[in-house]
């Protein structure tokens, strides 16, 4: 299944259901991408974290 990083709003909490209604933690975790999050997302209840691109390094 796929997985995206999502992290909670601002003033938002939200219980993850694969880990046992534990809190989604401020920093954000991967979570299935299944219709629960979508719905998280779509409430606006959490947002979308996009992985941060790898720098290359210049030779000099």
């Amino acid at each position: 299944m796929k997985t995206i990083k999502v992290k909670p709003a601002p003033g938002r909490a939200c219980p993850m259901p694969e880990k046992g209604g534990a809190l989604l933690p401020v920093a954000g975790d991967d979570v299935p991408h299944n219709a629960y999050w979508q719905r998280r997302l779509d409430a606006e209840d959490v947002v979308r974290v996009e992985p941060k691109k790898a720098t290359k390094e210049v030779k000099v």
